[in-house]
This record gives C-alpha cells, sequence and structure tokens, in this order.
C-alpha cells in the first residue's frame, strides 16, 4: 500500500535581519519568492496535503501563498501560528490542519531555504521509508566548516544520533560537532502527534523546540536515522540581504549551467542572469548583460543582447535583441530589436519585422517584415504587412482621457515625422510626406500631406530679438551677402 505524505513548510518567522517591511519569505531570487521556492520543491513530492505555518505578516504570505497554489494548480493549506512559540509548536499548527486519521510520513522543511529541491526531498522520504526498521525520524544533516547557528548533531558510541542540541544550549565539547541540523526532517506522522503533546520550553530560548523530538524517540526506544547531504547549500538558509544575494548568484549558475548544457551559449556567465521559470532552446546566444526574467521564451538560434532585460517576453526562433528594455511582449521569428528599443506590454512583433534604436513600443501590433526603423513612438496601434515608418514619427493616441487606435496597412510608406492623430486607418499602399499630421483616414494608395507652403519672414531676428546672439549672427551674414552681391556687381 502506498505511504501518503503531507509536507509542512514554515513560513511563520519575522526575519528582523531582513531589515525590511517585507516578510523574508517573501524575498526573492531567481524570479520567485523564498517561499514559491519552496513550495515548488514541496510539490514535486506530490504530497497528499501540503501545509504553509504562516504567523508574521500572515495575510500577505496567505495571499502569496494562494498564488502559488494557483501556479501549482494544486491545494496548499494554510495553518496560523498566533504566537512564535518555536519550532516545534509551530509544526504542532501545521498538524492540526491535517485530517485527524492521516497517517504516513509527515515532511516538515522552511520557507527561507530557496535552493532545497524536489529531488533531495524525495532522497529524504525514501530514506526515511526505505530502513529496516520503520523510522520514527529521519533528520537532514551537513557537515559545516563553520557550525555557527547549527545545532548540532550528537551521536552515541555507536554512531546513531541521540540528540540535537541548539547552540545556544550546547557546552563546549557539543559546540565542537561540525556535523549540523539542516532543519529538515520526515517523520512517522502517529510518533510525531505523540511526541509534540510532550515538548517542553526547558531551553535558553524558552521555545518549543522541534529538535526535542529526537531525544523523546530515543527515550520511547525508537530509531532515528541520519540523511547526510554532500551539498550543503542546497540547504543554506537566507536570514539577511547579504546571505540572500549568495544564495541568488549560486542559483543563478546553477540555472546557466542546465542551459549551457542543454546548448544555449553563454559568453560570460558572470554578467548573465536568468530566472529559474526562464525556458531556452538549443543555440541560443546569450551575450553580456543580459537579464532574462519572469516566463521569457526564446527559440531556437535567437541571440539576445548585449545589455537587455526581456520580462515575460516570447522570441521567435532566430531573432536578436540589442541592448533593450521589453516586457510582456512577443517578438517573431527572425526579427530585429534595437539598440536602445523599449518594448512595452502588448507589442506583438512579426516575422522578420524591425523595431529599430531609440523606437518605443505598447499595445503595438507590427506585422510581419514591417519596419519601424528609429525615433519612433507607436502606441495603441496595428500595422500590416512590409510597411516602413519614417524616423521621428508619434502614434498621438491619447488625447487626455481616452486611448484611441490607429491602423496601418500594408506595403504603407509613411515620412519622416509624420503624426497619426487617433483614431485614423491608413490604407494598403498608401504613403505620407514628411511632416504630415494625419487627422482624416488616408484611402489605400493616396498620398497624404499636410504642409502649407513654406513662408520666409525676412528680418524676424533682428526685429524681435535685438541684441542676441542669433541676432547679431544674422546681421553679419547679412552684411557679408551684401559685401558678395557687390563684388558679384562689379566684376560682371
Amino acid at each position: 500500500m502506498q505511504v501518503q505524505t503531507a509536507v509542512v513548510v514554515l513560513a511563520a518567522g519575522a526575519g528582523t535581519r531582513m531589515r525590511s517591511k517585507t516578510p523574508k519569505v517573501l524575498h526573492t531570487l531567481g524570479g520567485r519568492t523564498m517561499l514559491a521556492h519552496s513550495l515548488h520543491a514541496a510539490a514535486e513530492l506530490d504530497p497528499s496535503h501540503l501545509i504553509v505555518v504562516v504567523g508574521h505578516e500572515r495575510e500577505r504570505v496567505s495571499a502569496a501563498t494562494a498564488e502559488i497554489a494557483e501556479t501549482l494548480d494544486r491545494k496548499v493549506s494554510i495553518a496560523i501560528q498566533d504566537r512564535q512559540l518555536g519550532t516545534g509548536h509551530a509544526v504542532q499548527c501545521g498538524l492540526d490542519a491535517l485530517p485527524g486519521d492521516f497517517s504516513g510520513v509527515v515532511v516538515v522543511t522552511n520557507a527561507d531555504v530557496p535552493l532545497l529541491d524536489g529531488h533531495t526531498l524525495e532522497a529524504l522520504e525514501a530514506e526515511h521509508l526505505a530502513e529496516p526498521a520503520q523510522s520514527a525520524v529521519t533528520v537532514m544533516t551537513f557537515l559545516a566548516d563553520d557550525p555557527t547557528g547549527y545545532g548540532r548533531i550528537v551521536r552515541n558510541g555507536h554512531g546513531d544520533i541521540r540528540e540535537i542540541v541548539e547552540e545556544a544550549d550546547a557546552d563546549a565539547e557539543q559546540a565542537a560537532i561540525n556535523e549540523v541540523n539542516a532543519g529538515i526532517y520526515a517523520f512517522d506522522a502517529e510518533f510525531l502527534r505523540s511526541a509534540l503533546t510532550r515538548l517542553r520550553a526547558h531551553n535558553a530560548q524558552g521555545e518549543l523546540y522541534l529538535t526535542d523530538v529526537v531525544t523523546i524517540a530515543r527515550q520511547d526506544g525508537l530509531p532515528v536515522f541520519a540523511a547526510q547531504l554532500a551539498d550543503a547549500t542546497k540547504v543554506a538558509g537566507a536570514n539577511d540581504r547579504v546571505q540572500l544575494a549568495a544564495l541568488a548568484a549560486q542559483l543563478n549558475r546553477r540555472t546557466l549551467e542546465h542551459w549551457m548544457r542543454a546548448g544555449v551559449t553563454v559568453i560570460d556567465p558572470s554578467n548573465t542572469w536568468v530566472d529559474v521559470d526562464v525556458v531556452l532552446a538549443r543555440d541560443v546566444t546569450l551575450h553580456p548583460g543580459v537579464q532574462l526574467h519572469g516566463r521569457t521564451v526564446v527559440d531556437e538560434d535567437a541571440v539576445i543582447g548585449p545589455d537587455t532585460t526581456l520580462t515575460n517576453v516570447r522570441i521567435g526562433a532566430g531573432a536578436s535583441v540589442v541592448r533593450t528594455h521589453g516586457s510582456d511582449s512577443v517578438i517573431g521569428e527572425g526579427a530585429t530589436v534595437g539598440p536602445f528599443a523599449y518594448l512595452r506590454p502588448g507589442t506583438d512583433l512579426g516575422e522578420s519585422g524591425k523595431i529599430g534604436t531609440f523606437v518605443e513600443t505598447k499595445n503595438a501590433e507590427i506585422g510581419p517584415h514591417s519596419k519601424v526603423p528609429h525615433l519612433t513612438y507607436v502606441g495603441d496601434a496595428t500595422i500590416g504587412e512590409y510597411s516602413n515608418i519614417g524616423a521621428s514619427s508619434v502614434f498621438v493616441n491619447y488625447d487626455g482621457v481616452h486611448k484611441s487606435r490607429t491602423v496601418v496597412g500594408s506595403h504603407v510608406r509613411t515620412g519622416s515625422d509624420t503624426m497619426f492623430v487617433a483614431p485614423v486607418t491608413v490604407g494598403d499602399g498608401a504613403y505620407t510626406g514628411a511632416g504630415t499630421v494625419l487627422r482624416r483616414n488616408v484611402p489605400p494608395g493616396a498620398l497624404a500631406v499636410s504642409g502649407a507652403p513654406q513662408r520666409n519672414i525676412e528680418g524676424w531676428v533682428q526685429r524681435n530679438r535685438p541684441g542676441t546672439p542669433a541676432a547679431e549672427a544674422a546681421s553679419a551674414a547679412r552684411q557679408q551677402q551684401e559685401i558678395e552681391r557687390h563684388k558679384d556687381g562689379q566684376d560682371q
């Protein structure tokens, strides 16, 4: 018969060393909060029950948990720890969210160990169940170069775990032990319920320690086993911003190594950041200064960077994106973007299209092979195929109250400095002259011009801006013209 599993994730602590108004477990690395990393790892066990114990800022942590549960497409229960009475009390609160007849394995983990993965939790559970005698407790441990801050694993003469001693309660001999408690456990559910009722706060912190459950198991004559980790970074916690940054860098290194082994070229891994939910195809190239966030997806042979930040952007095969900032957009196959482009949400660039230098787009559909080469704003617009938007054009989409849409057809050629005053439609094959202000629809194949004949008002600067450098320059130029005309007259 398959053994049921419940996972209890402890997320009730205040995390004061973060010095932040944001709860510790909601700080992010690799595009997810620490809480999200922990729940994703726990969900890989496919437990029958997944519980988060909340306390400090419980409304915010509970709301974040609900969002993560939706992403995972599974139920995640909330247990509330009203008072911070220690890890034993927190687990007790978590068990209260389980059905009273639940039996099987209870895995306890923490929401501030973001590098812990599902594979490691699966190995812990497997080791717990594989022991010849059913283990009451299996403790995850590791050997620490510096054990400061960790509970020490105290073994008896046979090498069995006798107890876990918290640092504040350790004597000199115990403090010298370098095998430490990772804070991750697998328990027999029936034993855990019994042991938690027998915890007492007889320690330096005046708290109910979950680690005392080990001592209770030994007193009951029940087996306690250790699952020793080779890679201690998997259970490293983030208690302050320094530790968080170090873990973020480690997570990023692992993420990049995964993609490089899958066929992605990363020119400078030390200067490239990729979130854990980003998906990269083989033969993608990432140049220095690239940051890919959220659920960005990059197809084969695309080249990104240098100096490009993309969030939730889909990039087609063979596309090139250089020195660009973009979010919630689509870049088609073989398209080119940048340098110095800004793609705001709702941008959809078609196959082999171009968004060039100093171009900003928003809610813009730009069809296949169409180009917006430079110095242009395209907002709330649809552009057809094979059209070209002249330099310094503006899609004037906002009247101060409402935003309206511009539609430009296919094979359209617009002159530089065209103003599209929405709502307006430019038909297929139409042209506009330079400096045109479009306030009315342009029929297919028409040339639209709006400029009046040029007028030159002679002497305006000298009359209206006397004494200025411009007036002096103009006067000198006029004098030079008179001299040259007089000279020309003499030559004739």
